[in-house]
């Protein structure tokens, strides 16, 4: 009876763990493929989280440095930067996408050809404070590649 009592603490405290971090969901992670020489490209895909909280950074081993960015008109003039963080509102789809919020992978160490699989770990922060890193799998499109419609599942 002892045995099955403390079974049921642990597994009560592992469901209360995992109840704690930021749940995300990623879908549609794909990155722009590269010609011989370019050392930037970004990074795109969807993301819900389930209870909210934030993207507060990125790593991937293919590049030097790897920013989140924002692009939006100013004007007439399209402006890109870096944020800090993009904050990932509870049940809501947060799209990072040409154009808009993205990736952006920096001083990339080899080319990135069309159907390569890049690793990223995202760096998340629920909305109690607590880091969880999530790895994602981004598949390499075409450097023409906008996004929609070629979904590789």
């Amino acid at each position: 009876m002892k045995l099955c009592s403390r079974v049921a603490v642990v597994v009560a405290l592992a469901f209360a763990a995992a109840g704690a971090s930021a749940q995300v969901n990623v879908s549609d992670a794909w990155v722009r493929g590269t010609v011989p020489g370019q050392k930037a490209t970004g990074a795109f895909m969807q993301l819900k989280s389930v209870d909210g909280g934030a993207l507060v950074s990125v790593q991937s081993p293919v590049a030097g440095s790897v920013e989140i960015h924002e692009m939006r008109m100013e004007g007439n003039v399209m402006r890109m930067r870096v944020i800090p963080r993009l904050e990932l509102p509870a049940g809501q789809i947060v799209e990072l996408k040409p154009g808009g919020y993205h990736v952006m992978l920096i001083d990339l160490k080899v080319p990135l050809h069309k159907g390569d699989t890049v690793p990223i770990t995202l760096k998340l922060q629920g909305k109690d404070g607590k880091p969880q890193d999530l790895e994602v799998k981004a598949e390499v499109r075409d450097l023409t590649a906008s996004g929609g419609g070629q979904m590789k599942r």
